[in-house]
C-alpha cells in the first residue's frame, strides 16, 4: 500500500451545503457548520437544465473564496444522468448534463465533480465502453484542473460501481489523471464493500481498493452513517453515530491515515433534517481529537 503524504493531524472535514441564491453564498453556509471543505449542486439534482454562471456571479464567488476558511469546493452531479443508458435519447441527455455541470465546476475552480455513472445496459463490454467513451469526451471538451470523480454505488438494481473492480476498469479505459474516485461510507456498507467497520474489516477493504483503483486516486469520502444494514443494497443515509456504522466504525476509519489526503464530506440528513449541520461536523472532529 502506497504512503500518501498529508501534512495534517486529520483530513479536511465538511459537508454538502446549499448554493441557493448564488455560489458566493456557499462559503458563509460552510463556515456556519464549521466546514473546511464543502460540496454543492451547481444545478437542480433532479433536473436536466444547467445554467452557466455569469461573470458577475463568478466575480462575487472568487472574491468571497479568497477570504474564506473553506479550503476546497466539490460539486455533486445530477441524479438523472445515466452514462450506461440503453436509450439513445437518455444517453445523449446524460452526456450533455455531465458536460454542462463539469463546465460550471471548472469555471468555479472546484476540486472535483462527483457523479454516479448510472445503470448497466447489455453485457459488461457494452456499458463499460459506453461509460468510458462518454467520460473521455467530457474530459477532452472541458480542459482544466477539476477532477471527475466516480462514486461507488449502494448496490441496488443494476447500478454501476457497486464494487471497485467496475470503477477500476472504467479508469483503465479512460486513462486520464483527471478521473478520480469518491467513496461513500454508507454505500460501502450497504453494498457489502465494507460490511463491517472494524479495524480488520476496513484494512482488508483498503488493501483491495489499493490494488484496484489505488488509494491515491480517492479524492473525496462521503462520510455518512447508514440507516440500513450491511448488504441491504438500499441507499439510506443517517446522522453520524445513529446508524449501522456507528461512532466506533467512524473512529476506526479515522485511524486510517492512508485516507487523510482525501476531503471528508458529510451528506447526512441533519439532526433537524436540514442537511449536514454543525453537530455532525463536530462529532467527526471530536472523533479525530480522541483518536490522536
Amino acid at each position: 500500500m502506497k504512503t500518501i503524504s498529508k501534512k495534517s493531524s486529520r483530513p479536511a472535514l465538511g459537508g454538502h451545503v446549499s448554493a441557493a441564491g448564488g455560489f458566493d453564498k456557499i462559503f458563509d453556509r460552510g463556515e456556519a457548520i464549521g466546514a473546511e471543505v464543502v460540496q454543492i449542486f451547481v444545478s437542480s439534482p433532479r433536473a436536466w437544465a444547467v445554467s452557466q454562471p455569469s461573470s458577475e456571479l463568478l466575480k462575487r464567488y472568487n472574491e468571497r473564496k479568497k477570504v474564506s476558511v473553506i479550503q476546497s469546493v466539490h460539486v455533486h452531479g445530477t441524479y438523472l444522468a445515466n452514462l450506461g443508458a440503453e436509450s439513445r435519447e437518455l444517453y445523449q441527455k446524460s452526456c450533455k448534463s455531465v458536460l454542462d455541470e463539469f463546465s460550471v465546476s471548472n469555471a468555479i475552480g472546484a476540486k472535483s465533480m462527483i457523479f454516479h455513472a448510472g445503470s448497466r445496459l447489455g453485457g459488461p463490454k457494452v456499458w463499460l465502453d459506453q461509460v468510458a467513451a462518454s467520460i473521455k469526451e467530457v474530459l477532452q471538451k472541458v480542459p482544466g484542473k477539476t477532477f471527475l470523480a466516480l462514486e461507488n454505488a449502494a448496490g441496488g438494481g443494476d447500478k454501476i460501481g457497486n464494487q471497485p473492480e467496475e470503477l477500476a476498469v472504467i479508469m483503465k479505459k479512460v486513462k486520464s489523471p483527471r478521473l478520480k474516485i469518491c467513496i461513500d461510507t454508507a454505500h460501502a456498507l450497504e453494498s457489502g464493500l465494507i460490511p463491517e467497520y472494524s479495524p480488520a474489516g476496513i484494512k482488508a477493504t483498503l488493501r483491495d481498493l489499493d490494488k484496484t483503483i489505488g488509494l491515491e486516486n480517492i479524492v473525496a469520502l462521503h462520510i455518512n452513517d447508514s440507516k440500513t444494514k450491511p448488504y441491504s443494497k438500499h441507499d439510506r443515509h443517517e446522522n453520524i453515530g445513529e446508524g449501522y456504522i456507528g461512532l466506533s466504525g467512524f473512529r476506526n476509519l479515522s485511524k486510517e491515515k492512508s485516507l487523510w489526503h482525501a476531503d471528508w464530506l458529510l451528506e447526512v440528513p441533519g439532526f433537524e433534517n436540514t442537511g449536514p449541520d454543525k453537530k455532525n461536523v463536530n462529532i467527526i472532529k471530536k472523533i479525530f481529537d480522541k483518536s490522536q
